[in-house]
């Protein structure tokens, strides 16, 4: 993979994993708590980001990458569904991004690519659908941890340990952060859910 294209993939790994280790870490029924009135669960906001993610990377390069089945506004409805099944519909946004970016090198970044009807260079739509994962994961990880409260398994330096990190030198790429992210053990919590 190019240089510049890698270090793409990599952040959007990041994030990735970032979510997981995030999602990992609730019940099923957490999964569906909102913040406040008005606000998203996880699995809203999941449904939203995936839905976003398949529709802008199947086809990158040959179509619009706003799809006709796509339907935003009904991934903003109220559902409650299993975290197989959100993990599901995880994979198949991010499968199709990881798959897309997959196929690129450096010069490609200068190409075109239609949203919306607008074109637009493709390390401009990059970084367009970059910074809008990494908004929504941060509002999984923040509505993750605020749900775990003190049972929360850090997923950075923890609190009090950044002189020690320092010292240590660690590996602070986008890379060695999802590796790390992927091989922490989070302990997901009891489920509760009745069998009925």
């Amino acid at each position: 993979m190019s240089p510049h294209v890698e270090a793409i993939a990599d952040e959007f790994a990041r994030y990735k994993a970032l979510g997981e280790a995030a999602i990992a870490q609730l019940s099923d029924e957490e999964l569906v708590v909102t913040a406040s009135d008005g606000g998203n669960s996880i699995i809203t906001i999941v449904w939203h980001l995936a839905g976003n993610l398949e529709s802008r990377f199947t086809d990158f390069r040959t179509s619009d990458g706003e799809k006709p089945w796509r339907d935003r506004d009904d991934e903003f409805v109220l559902r409650n569904v299993t975290k197989t099944a959100l993990l599901e519909k995880w994979e198949r946004g991010w499968g199709a991004l990881l798959a897309a970016v997959g196929q690129l090198s450096d010069p490609d970044l200068l190409q075109t690519v239609t949203i919306r009807r607008q074109q637009l260079r493709i390390d401009q739509a990059l970084q367009r659908s970059l910074a809008h994962t990494a908004y929504h994961i941060g509002q999984i990880v923040f509505l993750a941890k605020q749900i775990r409260s003190g049972g929360w398994q850090c997923l950075s330096i923890p609190l009090g340990g950044s002189a020690a990190h320092n010292v240590r030198g660690a590996d602070e790429s986008a890379k060695a952060h999802a590796r790390m992210l992927e091989s922490h053990s989070i302990q997901p919590p009891p489920t509760t859910r009745s069998s009925s």
